[in-house]
């Protein structure tokens, strides 16, 4: 099955307060699965690794063979694909847990950069996860998926 993630995150100041937010569908764009995170106080950079490696793992649990990564941070979908280096050793630390994940996984992954406007239901979902910190709750009545996490990375 392949699944396309759409990620984003979205940060109150830069560190500041952060959340996650993804909306997973199946190829036939049938949303899946929608969640949100709150991840306390990071960088905008850290928070969308750390997006990107909690629902890459996601995308795993749930049996995707293939899996289509869509964030609108244009650097951060380079220096996953490979095209630019990372500098910051945190963020490459993360990016090693990324690429152990999909070592594991064995199928294939690409990444995409989409536009802000084309990334609507993700960036809400992370500004959701803001507004509910420090104790992240489901999202409101009537979505499609009321699981949350339960956890920080």
């Amino acid at each position: 099955m392949k699944l396309k993630v759409f990620t984003d995150w979205w940060a109150r100041w830069n560190p500041g307060i952060s959340g996650i937010g993804v909306y997973i569908t199946d190829e036939n764009n049938c949303c899946i699965e929608k969640r949100y995170k709150w991840l306390g106080i990071k960088t905008n950079n850290q928070a969308e690794y750390l997006g990107a490696l909690h629902w890459i793992e996601r995308a795993i649990e749930l049996e995707a063979k293939e899996i289509e990564l869509y964030m609108d941070s244009q650097l951060v979908v380079n220096q996953l694909s490979g095209i630019f280096k990372i500098k910051n050793q945190e963020l490459a630390e993360i990016r090693l847990e990324i690429q152990k994940a999909i070592n594991t996984w064995w199928w294939k992954i690409s990444f995409y950069h989409i536009p802000r406007e084309k990334n609507k239901e993700a960036d809400r979902l992370s500004n959701i996860a803001m507004d509910k910190f420090p104790h992240p709750n489901p999202l409101p009545e009537g979505e499609e998926n009321k699981d949350n996490l339960k956890y920080n990375l």
